[in-house]
């Protein structure tokens, strides 16, 4: 009976999709892309919202990266065009 002490690899190791002609679309950067046509080390940034493709809907207002929350702008940009709920004027 062998010894089964030893782990063994289990699966396969998470590979890039792609080769050369599939590289990740951020300038200058050569390696595969793996999800989101960005390459493991930028995707991650992606999703921490340090690339300038946030991971979710932004504010149309300029310079504000905040989430957009209705009509394409964030609650305080939204609440200082279309005004608060119920009547009330924006303060």
């Amino acid at each position: 009976m062998p010894d089964k002490t030893t782990t063994e690899k289990k699966g396969w190791a998470r590979q890039a999709k792609g080769g050369p002609d599939h590289a990740c679309s951020v300038a200058g950067c050569k390696r595969p892309y793996r999800a989101k046509g960005y390459c493991f080390f930028h995707y991650k940034q992606w999703r921490q919202g340090e690339l300038p493709h946030s991971r979710y809907r932004t504010c149309s207002k300029a310079e504000c990266r905040l989430k957009a929350f209705r009509h394409g702008l964030c609650e305080k940009h939204e609440t200082e065009t279309y005004g608060a709920k119920g009547g009330e004027t924006a303060a």
